[in-house]
C-alpha cells in the first residue's frame, strides 16, 4: 500500500513548537507499523478554517494523487486536516468524491470509508462528485471558447510563437526584405539602387551578423540557409512587411 502524508499548522508559532516535526513523526510511525510505503509528506501553513480550494499544498497533493494512482492520505489527526467540523466534512466529501481515502494516524481509522457507511452522507458525497464533474465540464468549455475566440481574432492560439512575433525576429524579417527589395549602395552624395541580394548571400550575411553578436539566429536551426531565408521572405509578405508585385 502507498500513501502520502499531510501536515498542517495555522501559524509560525506552531512551526516553532515543532508542529510539523511531531505530525510527521506520528505519520511515519503509523505507516511503518502498517507496512505502508510513504511516498511524500506535504506541509502547509494555513488556517484550519480554510477549505480545500484555499490550500495550495493540498491542491498540489490532490493533483499528484490523481496523476500517479496513489489514493491514500495519512494525517496525524482529523483536527490537523481542519479545525471546524463543517470544513472537515467538506474536505472529506471532496476526497470521497475523488475516491481518495483519508486515514487518521491517531485513531487508525479510514475516515472517508467510515462516513460513507451513513446513507445520507454517502448521497452527499455522490452529489459533490456530480457537481465537481459539472464544474470541470464548465471550465473545459470556458477554456475551449476562449481558445476559439483567440484563434478567430489572431489565427493562432496554441503552441510556440511563430517567427516574426518577437521584436528581434521582426528586425530580421525587415533586414531580409530590405536586402532583397531595397538593396542600395551608399555614396558620399545620394545613393544608387543595386540588384537584389540572393537568398544565399542574405543567409551568409545573417550568419555573419549572428557571429558578430546580433541576435539573428533562426528559430529551430544552428545557422541560416538559402531555404530558411526564402521561407522567411515569404513569411514577411504574409505579415505585411512588403507587398509582392503581381
Amino acid at each position: 500500500m502507498h500513501a502520502v502524508g499531510y501536515c498542517r499548522v495555522s501559524g509560525k508559532n506552531q512551526i516553532e513548537k515543532f508542529g510539523f516535526d511531531r505530525q510527521e513523526e506520528k505519520i511515519k510511525r503509523y505507516c511503518k507499523r502498517n507496512k505502508i510505503t510513504l511516498e511524500q509528506i506535504y506541509k502547509e501553513q494555513v488556517s484550519g478554517t480554510k477549505g480545500e480550494s484555499d490550500r495550495p499544498e493540498f491542491t498540489s497533493m490532490i493533483n499528484g494523487l490523481l496523476s500517479n494512482g496513489t489514493r491514500t492520505i495519512v494525517v496525524e489527526s482529523l483536527d490537523r486536516l481542519a479545525r471546524e467540523y463543517r470544513i472537515q466534512e467538506q474536505i472529506l466529501f471532496y476526497l470521497a468524491s475523488k475516491e481518495i481515502d483519508l486515514i487518521s494516524a491517531d485513531s487508525e481509522e479510514n475516515i472517508t470509508q467510515e462516513i460513507q457507511k451513513d446513507p445520507v452522507k454517502k448521497a452527499l458525497i455522490q452529489m459533490q462528485g456530480i457537481f465537481s464533474e459539472l464544474e470541470k465540464s464548465r471550465l473545459v468549455k470556458k477554456l475551449k471558447d476562449a481558445r476559439e475566440k483567440k484563434k478567430a481574432a489572431t489565427g493562432k492560439c496554441e503552441g510556440a510563437p511563430a517567427y516574426g512575433e518577437l521584436e528581434n525576429e521582426k528586425e530580421v524579417l525587415k533586414y531580409i526584405v530590405d536586402a532583397r527589395l531595397n538593396h542600395e549602395k551608399k555614396y558620399l552624395i545620394g545613393s544608387r539602387k543595386r540588384p537584389p541580394k540572393s537568398f544565399r548571400q542574405i543567409a551568409i550575411d545573417l550568419n555573419t551578423k549572428y557571429l558578430s553578436g546580433y541576435n539573428y539566429k533562426p528559430k529551430r536551426a544552428d545557422e541560416w540557409t538559402t531555404f530558411t531565408v526564402f521561407h522567411m521572405f515569404k513569411r514577411a509578405e504574409k505579415l505585411g512587411f512588403y507587398k509582392a508585385k503581381n
